[in-house]
């Protein structure tokens, strides 16, 4: 079964819960890990990688010394990514939930990681959600880090990242189908 084609049942399958109903374009994969600093070794996780065509691209950049943890709640998903990258001793794919993520890293004895790269479809989770998941990035993102998203609205959700975040950019990539772009976060801010 080819990406799309996988892609595409669990969008039609899960709805919302998927972000998409295909996998993101190179382009986009590129556009949304583009302001990460690869010369400067770190840890970098990837939450809802899907089929994973922005952990290629984490993959193609970072260097040896990069940590690479990719979470993947789907356990179809999570197969495929095992497969692709087990011949990669700095990259992990770890089947499970962001509502974890701080116990998960603490099981690999990282205390705070330098990039979190999503995803997921943030603004369709429930509030608890949402807020649950911007606590584990406050907890874990370093505060000179980087929380990166991914979103087919382009500029739609600017105010919804503005109420999470002190720092919110928007990098627009027209040759995504449908066109998108990604969100570069910082300074996450207290849950209210």
């Amino acid at each position: 079964m080819s990406d799309f084609t996988l892609f595409l049942s669990k969008f039609l399958k899960h709805g919302t819960a998927i972000a998409s109903l295909a996998p993101s374009s190179r382009w986009l994969s590129r556009a949304t890990v583009g302001n990460i600093d690869w010369s400067r070794p770190g840890v970098v996780v990837e939450l809802g990688a899907g089929t994973g065509p922005i952990t290629r691209e984490l993959a193609v950049r970072a260097g040896e010394q990069t940590r690479l943890l990719v979470v993947e709640r789907d356990p179809d998903f999570a197969k495929i990514l095992r497969e692709r990258y087990s011949g990669r001793p700095n990259l992990e794919v770890i089947e499970g939930d962001v509502r974890d993520l701080a116990d998960m890293l603490a099981d690999r004895k990282i205390a705070q990681v330098d990039h979190v790269v999503s995803g997921l479809p943030v603004p369709s989770f429930t509030k608890d959600l949402q807020q649950s998941l911007f606590r584990n990035v406050r907890d874990v993102l370093k505060p000179e880090g980087t929380y990166n998203q991914i979103t087919e609205m382009p500029l739609v959700y600017w105010n919804f990242y503005r109420r999470f975040f002190d720092d919110v950019r928007f990098v627009f990539e027209p040759r995504n189908f449908p066109p998108a772009g990604a969100y570069f976060c910082r300074g996450v801010k207290a849950p209210a």
